[in-house]
């Protein structure tokens, strides 16, 4: 009916959030003594850049989720825009978005906790790994 409102409320707060952050940001580099005695330098991955994957994920499922509730009927394009309000099923539709959308919103937002485990991982990986120069290629 209507479970696709609640990860977009979250992607508007999320990319509200990725703006205001990008804003105060800056660039982190870290440098790099690598193994020939040179110096070399590497920026971190910004968290602006990291909550954008987080509004990419939310924004695409909460798309496709509309699109597919389109296609059933359960959306029109006009008012009230959802049958569910028009039909009176208005507490069934919140109970869905209260049940199905949270679980949507919280399950996306731990798939992106996940990528930000991995990113740190290979963050760090690339911070203590052994560079080879060009001759030892």
């Amino acid at each position: 009916m209507a479970c696709f409102l609640v990860p977009a409320a979250e992607a508007i707060v999320t990319t509200v959030a990725a703006k205001v952050i990008k804003s105060k940001e800056k660039e982190e580099s870290v440098k790099l003594s690598l193994s020939d005695g040179s110096v070399q330098e590497a920026t971190k991955i910004k968290f602006s850049t990291k909550l954008g994957w987080l509004n990419k994920l939310l924004w695409g499922g909460s798309v496709l989720l509309a699109f597919e509730h389109l296609w059933h009927g359960e959306v029109v394009p006009f008012f009230p825009f959802l049958t569910a309000v028009k039909n009176g099923e208005t507490a069934e539709m919140l109970a869905e978005m209260g049940s199905a959308g949270i679980m949507m919103a919280v399950f996306v937002t731990v798939v992106w906790v996940g990528m930000l485990a991995v990113s740190s991982v290979v963050e760090k990986r690339a911070l203590h790994a052994p560079k080879l120069t060009q001759e030892g290629v």
